[in-house]
Formats: C-alpha cells, sequence, structure tokens
C-alpha cells in the first residue's frame, strides 16, 4: 500500500511538473504574440500558414522550428507568434502530422518591391524568368528548386525555335538559383549561358568566413540528395567547386549584366561588361539585396567605412562601430570580437533586437554578458570621423573612439534594374512547397 501510494504521488508530482512547464510555455507564447500583434510584426518572405480547423495543437510544427519562439501552441491550437523571424525553413509544415499548415510568401503590402510572377516564376515579359530571393523566396533549398523549375518551363520549348547561334537560356547569377538553373540545363543538354559579375555562389562567396550556412535538404541536379542542416561557407563553395569541375559546367565569372533587351523575335539580347549574349530565354538569378544602403551621413566617404566582411581575423587590435541590427551585423561583431585586442560595439536604432535567428540571439546575449560586445540601442551615426564616430544616443549627441566602422543595413533591391528593363513589380502571394 506504501509503495502504491508513493508510486502515485511521484505521477502526480510529474504531472503537476509537466503541466506547470506547459502552462509557463504557454504563457510566454501567449505574450509573445500579443506584442507581435501590438506591434503589426508582419513576415517578410515565406512563412507557415495555419489551417485551425485541422490543427490539433500537438506543438510538433513550434518543437522543429530552427528559428526559435516563431510558432508556439496558444490557446490548444498553434499560431505565428513571431512572424518577422520566419524565414521559411518549412519543417514545420513537414512535422506536422495532419497537413495542416501551408508554406506562403508575404503579402504584396509587405513585398511591394518584388515582380509580379506566374505559378510559372515568369514575369509580365514572355521568356523572362524570377527565381531565388529575388522573387521573395530565401533558402537555398527554395532557390534550387526554382532555378530547376524554369528549366523545366524553358525546356518544354515555349519560347520559340532553337538555333545554333542563339543559346536556349541566359542565367545571369551563379547564387543557389543560378546554379541550380544551369546544372538543370547542363542536365538536359540545353544550351546556356550563366554570367556572374561576382564569383561562383553570388552572395554566399560574400559570407563571413566560416559562416553557418542553414539549409533544408534538396535535390542538386547532376549532383543528388543534399543533405546536410549546416555547412560553412567554406564547404558550401568547395562542393559547388567540385561540381562544377565533374559536370564542366561553365560559368562566366567577373561578368557584369548591364541591360536585358527582348527583341523582336521574342528571344533576348543580354549586355553585359564583356560584351553581348543572345537566348531563347533568360532567367534572373541575382538576389534582393542589391547595392548595399549607405550610412547617408557627412564622412561615409572614408575608408573605414565598409559594408561587408570576408575576414574578421585580418583585423585586430580595432576600435570598431558595426552599425545595424540584423543578423549579418550580430555576426560581424560577434566575429571581430573574438579578435585579439578588437573593440567592438553595436550601434542599433531600434530598443532591442527584434529578427535575429535564434542561435544569434543566444550569442549575443552571451557576449554582452560577458562584455565582449557592447550595443547601443536607440541610436545611430550622425557623422563619421578619422578617429571617432558622431553618434545619435536618444536625442543626445555622443562621440566614440574609432578605427573602423562596418553597415550592415541591407540593400537596395534591383528594382531600377528590373524597371528599366520593363519587369512589373508587385507580389501576388504565391505558395512554396
Amino acid at each position: 500500500m506504501l509503495i502504491n501510494l508513493a508510486f502515485g504521488a511521484l505521477l502526480l508530482g510529474a504531472l503537476w511538473l509537466h503541466v506547470r512547464r506547459f502552462r509557463r510555455r504557454e504563457a510566454v507564447a501567449r505574450e509573445a504574440h500579443a506584442r507581435g500583434r501590438a506591434s503589426g510584426a508582419q513576415a517578410r518572405a515565406q512563412h507557415p500558414r495555419i489551417d485551425i480547423t485541422h490543427c490539433i495543437g500537438c506543438g510538433a510544427c513550434a518543437d522543429v522550428c530552427p528559428e526559435g519562439t516563431v510558432l508556439a501552441v496558444v490557446g490548444g491550437k498553434a499560431a505565428l507568434v513571431q512572424p518577422e523571424r520566419c524565414i521559411g525553413h518549412g519543417l514545420c509544415a513537414d512535422a506536422c502530422p495532419v497537413g495542416a499548415i501551408e508554406i506562403v510568401t508575404a503579402p504584396p503590402s509587405v513585398q511591394a518591391d518584388t515582380p509580379l510572377l506566374t505559378p510559372e516564376l515568369e514575369t509580365n515579359i514572355p521568356g523572362l524568368f524570377v527565381a531565388g530571393e529575388l522573387g521573395g523566396l530565401s533558402l537555398i533549398k527554395n532557390a534550387v528548386r526554382q532555378g530547376r523549375e524554369c528549366i523545366d518551363t524553358i525546356a518544354r520549348g515555349r519560347h520559340g525555335a532553337r538555333t545554333p547561334q542563339v543559346a536556349d537560356v541566359c542565367i545571369i547569377g551563379a547564387g543557389p538559383a543560378g546554379f541550380g538553373a544551369a546544372l538543370r540545363a547542363h542536365e538536359l543538354r540545353l544550351s546556356y549561358v550563366l554570367v556572374e559579375q561576382g564569383d561562383l555562389g553570388g552572395a554566399v562567396a560574400k559570407y563571413p568566413r566560416q559562416k553557418l550556412v542553414l539549409t533544408s535538404p534538396f535535390e542538386l541536379p547532376l549532383y543528388g540528395r543534399f543533405k546536410k542542416l549546416q555547412i560553412t561557407k567554406e564547404e558550401l563553395l568547395a562542393l559547388w567547386q567540385r561540381v562544377v569541375r565533374e559536370t564542366g559546367l561553365t560559368v562566366r565569372t567577373g561578368e557584369r549584366v548591364e541591360h536585358v533587351h527582348r527583341d523582336a523575335d521574342g528571344g533576348f539580347t543580354v549586355a553585359t561588361s564583356r560584351g553581348t549574349h543572345r537566348a531563347r530565354a533568360v532567367v534572373l538569378a541575382v538576389g534582393r539585396r542589391g547595392t548595399p544602403r549607405t550610412l547617408g551621413v557627412p564622412g561615409e566617404e572614408l575608408p573605414k567605412v565598409l559594408y561587408d566582411l570576408i575576414d574578421a581575423a585580418s583585423y585586430r587590435g580595432k576600435r570598431i562601430l558595426i552599425v545595424g541590427g540584423g543578423d549579418s551585423a550580430v555576426e560581424a561583431a560577434l566575429g571581430l570580437a573574438h579578435q585579439p585586442g578588437n573593440r567592438v560595439t553595436i550601434s542599433y536604432r531600434r530598443e532591442a533586437f527584434v529578427r535575429l535567428k535564434a542561435r544569434n540571439e543566444t550569442r549575443i546575449a552571451e557576449a554582452i554578458r560577458r562584455h565582449q560586445v557592447t550595443v547601443i540601442f536607440d541610436s545611430q551615426p550622425v557623422a563619421v570621423r578619422p578617429a571617432s564616430v558622431m553618434l545619435d544616443v536618444a536625442g543626445q549627441q555622443r562621440e566614440l573612439p574609432n578605427d573602423l566602422v562596418w553597415a550592415f543595413l541591407g540593400g537596395t533591391p534591383p528594382t531600377a534594374f528590373l524597371e528599366r528593363i520593363g519587369v512589373q513589380i508587385g507580389a501576388a502571394e504565391r505558395s512554396a512547397a
């Protein structure tokens, strides 16, 4: 009898602890949900759409999300509590046991600078396609898939007769979308031209040294299933270079596209810094960042002001200011703070970090606690001087001794280029499998 009573007491205690943890977790979720609704936060890219009539509130979606509290169970149903942090991994949809989650893109009101595309990823110009981040979808798996789908559409032959003098397709950009498109064209024996203004990898090649790239499993043409969920920039680029060598893929790097013109015969002439290319179709896979946004303050032309960080180990013993509060800014600050003698300060115009990946949020909090990084919220630069930076901190002027400034303020999307070549802007909501 005593043993049974003791066993029952243990079970009751365990149940009480479980209920207490569940209630505490739901209280945190409700608070985050209320804050998000009050602030009007919206998803900036692809995100889950939850069918609450089918949701059973199991929480599997929230458990698999690698970005922290994006999803949570509120009132017995899954809810998008921090939509601005979602980058569309899609693991939540895969984990849902009842199929109550669909991954969709942000609405047109949020992505007003996104090209208007058909379900086949074709713009208003027949034969001109957009793949990857420029079309509103991030993640390597989505970019590769879209690049492949564009080529499949072109291969069905809706874009004029094939001729030896004209390539089947010109692919602009050798990031994940362009790389996937070129491999698919190579696989289908289509003639192609792949041009990239930088190096193979596009924006990935500009990531900081040893930056971790988060992925989801995807099919890479002529390679097969890529299963890693996490890989460094160097490993990913090395893989792509190996694929290029093994497949004989041709990549024209260091060639900037200046204009795309649709010809009278329905084909295209692509003018670049090295000449022109003729093609039956074009795939734009150039990304959304475009030209980095500048500080817009006196002194920004000084050589100490930088906009990309490739190798943090090259900078030691410096007084550094990082401007911005996104993942790129925080990752740069952490990398530079790791180098001997550096004193790193972040200036961020908001009162707190709001859209960081869960991993970066944890790491920067720890770096602040250990005094490795100083963060000045509610601040922004007003002038850059040779040996200092002037900040506006909550309306008060403050001067910081400084050697180097990195600005991570996002980029100006290539909207002007798209409009110049005739692409209609204004996203329609599309799903992303």
